[in-house]
């Protein structure tokens, strides 16, 4: 029986070693795969064509935490935003954020290519409000929030996805 469980286990935990878990909707996952884009991008108008990406962010405990996110490509740059319908504030309330918070090196998988980024909170108010514009204008649910006064809305953080110096 232990000699079972022990084969069970190993066998497991070889196919999350060769596939990873990806997050599905609101579950969140492990590490992503597949091969990492190499070569720079200077256009991300490609992710128009996605609705949604993943995000994987490194823990403190060492095995990736990823999660599903929308993106949007703004002059040339790439984001993903975090929003706190239940409240709270960047980055405490969320896994995720506090990851990226601690250490800003993420993976994102945009149809079956991983990209190395580094997340970088955007706080300049016009950049903000460009990249909430970029989003209303690719979901009806993002034009209803910015359609909102901003006393109405909920916390909405928008990470910007810079280029990685340790990329690969």
């Amino acid at each position: 029986m232990k000699r079972t469980l022990l084969h069970t286990s190993c066998v497991c935990l070889a196919i999350l070693t060769l596939t990873g878990c990806q997050p599905k909707d609101r579950r969140p996952g492990l590490w992503l795969s597949g091969d990492v884009e190499t070569a720079p991008v200077s256009d991300w108008s490609f992710v128009d064509a996605h609705r949604e990406i993943f995000v994987e962010t490194r823990t403190w405990y060492g095995i990736p935490h990823s999660v599903t996110t929308v993106v949007v490509a703004h002059n040339g740059t790439l984001y993903v935003p975090s929003v706190y319908f239940e409240g709270g504030e960047y980055p405490d309330a969320r896994f995720w954020n506090r990851n990226v918070a601690r250490d800003p090196r993420v993976r994102l998988k945009i149809g079956d290519r991983l990209f190395e980024r580094r997340a970088v909170l955007v706080e300049d108010a016009a950049e903000w409000n460009g990249v909430l514009a970029a989003f209303a204008q690719k979901m009806p649910f993002w034009k209803q929030l910015a359609d909102k006064p901003e006393t109405e809305r909920p916390t909405i953080v928008f990470l910007r996805m810079d280029p990685r110096e340790d990329a690969i």
